[in-house]
């Protein structure tokens, strides 16, 4: 399987987030890809390349122009405003809620980040804009892979990217490289395209994104939004809107699910992707549902990433796998490649 690593993703590294009421180290450190990174060598589970460039016309496919001239741009305004905030992340702390206007871009840099954001738990930095990109163009390369002919490709990549919606950030992403990778399958010629979310935490952007069209089907399984963040969305009963109408499942589940149950979830979900009939499937590849991770709570084991890969591969569908969170750094490594290697082992 190839994989598209982003060389670019270190840029970005967050030095504080709120969490719990109180400023703790960042939990998304480059450790994680770089991790993933050298267990696929050790393992020599296939080349690992650089992704092509694509236009920024692929990234307005999924995302507004102007939240995106906010992300390219926001790192110059917050030095502009005071140089010694070179030295500081840029954290919101004030945000549009119910009835409030968004449709007029604020001039104040404080209101224009809690604009384009839903939480103060997502660090921006002076290179989150580079590295996003990158990541994006790692997303979009795999999908070309696999419109090229390939079984599978694999986009290693941080910042993740499931948590952004179509004009706002958070939970650690800026970019939404699942909705990007599949927004680039159907824009390429196919009709109709899956995307399975297995990270711990509901993908709320990738949701919001697809969540009134029929020819994206989103699958998540994830925490219980009534006790797990994001918290607003994720529940059982939101099926799309409109058009889109049944093409959106969601299967939260306990804190303390261990793989013979999380496993009967992921059947169902293949179960309604196999209805839906798409052409490819892309997977947001989150390996924080592993016993150890610090900020989830389900508990899953190191060896039931392999059989996860293994269930994946038979699925049978061209496959862009893409890495979104995982947080146990030592064992992120060893987790995520297991997916890779049961996927791989399924396929020969």
């Amino acid at each position: 399987m190839i994989t598209y690593f982003n060389h670019q993703h270190a840029l970005h590294q967050g030095q504080f987030e709120m969490f719990r009421g109180q400023l703790v180290p960042a939990h998304e450190v480059p450790a994680r890809a770089d991790h993933v990174l050298a267990e696929l060598q050790r393992r020599q589970l296939g080349e690992v390349r650089h992704a092509q460039p694509f236009a920024a016309a692929a990234l307005e496919s999924v995302h507004s122009p102007r939240y995106l001239n906010f992300l390219e741009t926001a790192w110059r305004q917050w030095v502009a405003l005071d140089p010694a905030n070179a030295a500081h992340d840029a954290l919101p702390s004030v945000w549009p809620t119910r009835g409030f206007r968004t449709d007029i871009e604020p001039t104040n840099f404080a209101a224009r980040l809690g604009l384009y954001s839903f939480d103060a738990g997502s660090p921006l930095t002076s290179g989150t804009w580079t590295a996003a990109r990158a990541g994006a163009d790692c997303a979009l390369s795999a999908a070309q892979h696999v419109l090229d002919g390939a079984r599978a490709a694999f986009a290693l990549s941080r910042p993740p990217g499931h948590h952004a919606g179509a004009d706002f950030f958070g939970g650690y992403c800026f970019l939404n490289n699942a909705a990007l990778a599949a927004q680039h399958l159907r824009n390429s010629g196919l009709e109709r395209v899956a995307i399975l979310d297995v990270d711990y935490h509901h993908g709320n952007g990738t949701q919001a994104i697809f969540y009134d069209r029929p020819d994206v089907f989103f699958a998540s399984l994830h925490g219980d939004p009534r006790t797990e963040y994001p918290f607003f969305l994720g529940h059982s009963d939101e099926t799309g809107h409109g058009a889109g109408e049944g093409a959106n499942l969601n299967l939260p589940m306990p804190r303390g699910t261990a793989y013979p149950e999380w496993s009967d979830a992921l059947e169902v979900a293949l179960a309604a992707i196999a209805r839906f009939g798409p052409q490819a499937l892309v997977v947001s590849l989150g390996v924080d549902t592993y016993v150890g991770d610090p900020i989830s709570g389900f508990a899953l084991q190191t060896d039931d990433y392999l059989r996860m890969g293994e269930r994946l591969g038979a699925v049978g569908l061209p496959t862009v796998l893409v890495f979104e969170g995982g947080y146990a750094v030592d064992a992120v490594g060893v987790n995520a490649v297991n997916v890779l290697d049961g996927f791989m082992q399924s396929t020969r």
